[in-house]
């Protein structure tokens, strides 16, 4: 029998650093990330650069489904929330 998926987060804002993730394994690692989330749910997304192609791979696979919100976007890096709806 599988484990019920545990929701730890009180404010159901849950971190995704890509920066430490390799980058063969890094949109199949977000993918992942985003189908455990539930409607209501945020993965807040950090890199090192705009991930214009991924955002594009985001809308094409979640539509509607998932809200792409930028917090930060700077020549450093962006933070970006994913909201699940």
């Amino acid at each position: 029998m599988s484990q019920p998926h545990l929701h730890l987060s009180a404010d159901a804002i849950y971190p995704f650093d890509a920066r430490g993730v390799a980058k063969r394994f890094r949109h199949a690692a977000i993918f992942g990330a985003l189908d455990a989330l539930q409607p209501g749910e945020t993965m807040r997304f950090v890199n090192d650069h705009d991930p214009l192609p991924l955002l594009q791979q985001l809308q094409a696979r979640y539509g509607e489904r998932v809200d792409i919100q930028y917090r930060q976007r700077e020549a450093e890096g962006v933070m970006i929330d994913f909201i699940v709806r």
